[in-house]
């Protein structure tokens, strides 16, 4: 039995509830009119449709308040900035009632959105942050209360009636699914969200679909299934295969998306997770009745939206790479390769980006995220990466580094041995972007804290050499920042001390108070979010080189400052001996100057262990005469205390709240989230 001629047979349903009265059903005649009554949709597509348009409608509604506020957001930058430079008192703070009403708004949904718990026994469990969390059981809701409410049909239709709203429901998610996986979608034009962070959402959008598809099976099989009509259903009706095929492809798009399994293999989950799609599609239009077809609007949106996005990627790709750039590979201390890509397309792009970085030669077809650890104005207009290796590209990325800096290719310019260049072997690189750049601008905060673990820096480095350079150009509202970047070895600031060095001379010519903080540990998991394979406070240290975990830095005096001299000693082994002079000063507050100096990196102070955020944040916030922009980069540990401590120092001074204190802005970038 089809599931189109089903529904002719019953007709349209009647006031009077449907109901088993005088059928008798060892008659095959009478128990396939009956399956048919129990299985006529033509009221409920109907009303199905209408749900489905509801569901869309507060979508919408959605989407359009945060563009709202992501417009408000950006209008806000930019008058900050005239604001700046008119040379006017306190540019970054609100000045009218409507930026007052604004900034009230957002400090709530701050402090609602912004705290994180991460569970410290599991690897692969993690908790988004609560704003996630809201925003999923808050469209979950929605999802639920168009399924159930006024869901009072009676009778033997009940639980038809659900399972066909239930099927609506479902295929009108398949638009804002591929809405959300796209790297160039409407979603993110409005809100100005970044298309990875709208993959988490995507990821739980699917899982929604997954139940309400099950919602629809069970819903179904309960209504024949109380007439003991199953292996009549099962053996007559068309759509059982189809929909089975159906839910089975969906059950395994989503278990293959969990993060023990993507990660097993990333490159092989994009391309099975493609192909499933595409026969998740195929049974889908198989499986929508003859009744309904102008269902398949909803199929057919997010096949015209998925192509749209593979063409203008492809067509962006084309463009990046007709002549494509070539990367040089420096080893670094700490696993650490940089990359160095020289572009002659890409020259724009803003601080925080990424790309998708293929180097064919590493690996056919494999594109690695990594995020641009230069500005345009910057190394020359080249694009520097710093990726730590691992496993796969990035390990054989390492390996050939290490070895193209000791075996360099030799060019002779003329005979004589002496005018014999060095130039470090290049490979084809191709590039996938630049994506990203969700956040606000940093430039127009009044007070900047920048906080990074490991390679994290390559988030936040671009955001401090971009208010360096724009320092030069003209007066920003900035008046102080502070960076911090979390290391397991003081050797690894060598990654970007000539970048902090010229950074740190640009701003503090610009009248902008600067301090940069290294905190030293050799707790790889507050680093780079690996377990660590030595306890923290047993590990070897070159103390000669500056501090490290095995280092107390003293809290009596927490506003000293050190200066660490090197001398040679008269052992004929010729090490350096270190002497720490203490100027102390009566100061019991934790002063931003605090620290270590050294010669490694003379702008920067050195601290040993984790950084206490809270008090530190609050001296920041007591100084601040507008608003405060923290970005933070690291493993999931580090940016889950960053944000509890933000909406900490946030509740406690009241923001926007009629005390005075004025906003703090969060933007987290994480590993491998």
């Amino acid at each position: 039995m089809d599931m189109g001629d089903s529904m002719m047979m019953g007709g349209a349903p009647t006031d009077a509830p449907l109901n088993a009265s005088g059928i008798d059903f060892s008659n095959t005649t009478d128990a396939s009119m009956f399956l048919g009554e129990i299985l006529d949709d033509t009221q409920f597509q109907i009303d199905g449709n209408m749900y489905a348009r509801n569901f869309w409608i507060g979508v919408c509604a959605v989407i359009l308040i945060s563009a709202f506020f992501n417009l408000t957001q950006k209008m806000t930058a930019r008058l900050r900035m005239r604001a700046s430079a008119a040379n006017r008192p306190r540019p970054a703070a609100p000045s009218n009632v409507f930026s007052t009403s604004i900034a009230t708004i957002t400090a709530i949904y701050r402090e609602a959105s912004y705290p994180q718990w991460t569970p410290k026994s599991s690897r692969y469990f993690k908790v988004p942050p609560l704003g996630t969390i809201i925003l999923i059981v808050g469209y979950l809701s929605w999802v639920l209360i168009l399924e159930f409410v006024d869901s009072d049909v009676e009778g033997a239709q009940h639980y038809t009636s659900l399972g066909v709203r239930a099927a609506w429901l479902a295929v009108a998610q398949v638009p804002l699914l591929i809405l959300l996986a796209g790297k160039n979608n409407l979603i993110g034009l409005a809100s100005g969200v970044s298309y990875e962070r709208l993959n988490v959402i995507h990821r739980w959008v699917a899982r929604v679909l997954l139940f309400l598809v099950l919602l629809h099976v069970i819903f179904l099989h309960l209504a024949w299934n109380a007439y003991g009509l199953r292996e009549l259903e099962y053996s007559t009706d068309s759509c059982i295969p189809t929909g089975f095929a159906t839910a089975i492809i969906l059950l395994w798009m989503n278990l293959s998306t969990l993060a023990p399994i993507r990660n097993l293999s990333y490159e092989f989950f994009v391309v099975q997770h493609i192909v499933t799609f595409f026969g998740f599609i195929i049974a889908v239009m198989y499986h929508l009745p003859s009744t309904a077809l102008y269902s398949r609007v909803y199929i057919y949106i997010p096949i015209a939206l998925y192509l749209i996005d593979r063409i203008i990627r492809s067509a962006r790709f084309a463009w990046n790479n007709a002549r494509p750039g070539h990367a040089t590979l420096t080893a670094l201390d700490g696993g650490v390769t940089k990359v160095c890509v020289q572009s002659k397309t890409i020259k724009n792009w803003s601080p925080g980006s990424h790309v998708l970085l293929s180097i064919p030669k590493f690996g056919l077809g494999q594109s690695h995220p990594a995020t641009i650890a230069s500005i345009p104005s910057s190394h020359g207009g080249e694009l520097v990466f710093l990726l730590k290796g691992h496993k796969g590209f990035t390990s054989r990325l390492l390996k050939t580094a290490t070895n193209s800096s000791t075996s360099l290719l030799p060019t002779r310019e003329d005979s004589d041995t002496s005018s014999t260049r060095y130039v470090q072997e290049t490979h084809l690189a191709l590039i996938d972007g630049p994506y990203g750049n969700s956040h606000s601008d940093f430039g127009s905060f009044d007070t900047v804290l920048l906080v990074s673990g490991s390679t994290g820096t390559t988030f936040t480095l671009p955001i401090l050499l971009d208010i360096a350079a724009r320092s030069q150009k003209g007066r920003l509202p900035v008046k102080r920042v502070v960076f911090i970047w979390i290391v397991k070895n003081t050797s690894w600031t060598s990654w970007t001390a000539s970048e902090l060095t010229s950074a740190s001379e640009m701003i503090r010519a610009a009248g902008i108070e600067l301090s940069i903080r290294i905190h030293v540990t050799c707790d790889d998991n507050f680093t780079t979010g690996e377990e660590s394979q030595t306890p923290e406070c047993d590990c070897a240290c070159d103390k000669s080189l500056g501090p490290c975990c095995c280092v107390n830095v003293e809290e009596e005096d927490s506003d000293s400052i050190r200066e660490v001299v090197d001398e040679k000693d008269g052992s004929d082994d010729s090490k350096k001996s270190t002497r720490v002079k203490i100027q102390s000063r009566s100061n019991s507050s934790l002063s931003l100057k605090s620290g270590t100096r050294s010669r490694i990196l003379p702008c920067a102070t050195f601290q040993s262990g984790r950084p206490d955020f809270y008090p530190l944040l609050w001296e920041l916030l007591e100084q601040a005469e507008g608003e405060t922009g923290v970005a933070v980069c690291g493993p999931l540990g580090l940016s889950s205390d960053v944000r509890r401590t933000v909406v900490r120092c946030s509740d406690e001074r009241a923001v926007h709240k009629g005390t005075g204190a004025q906003g703090i802005y969060l933007h987290s970038e994480c590993f491998g989230w």
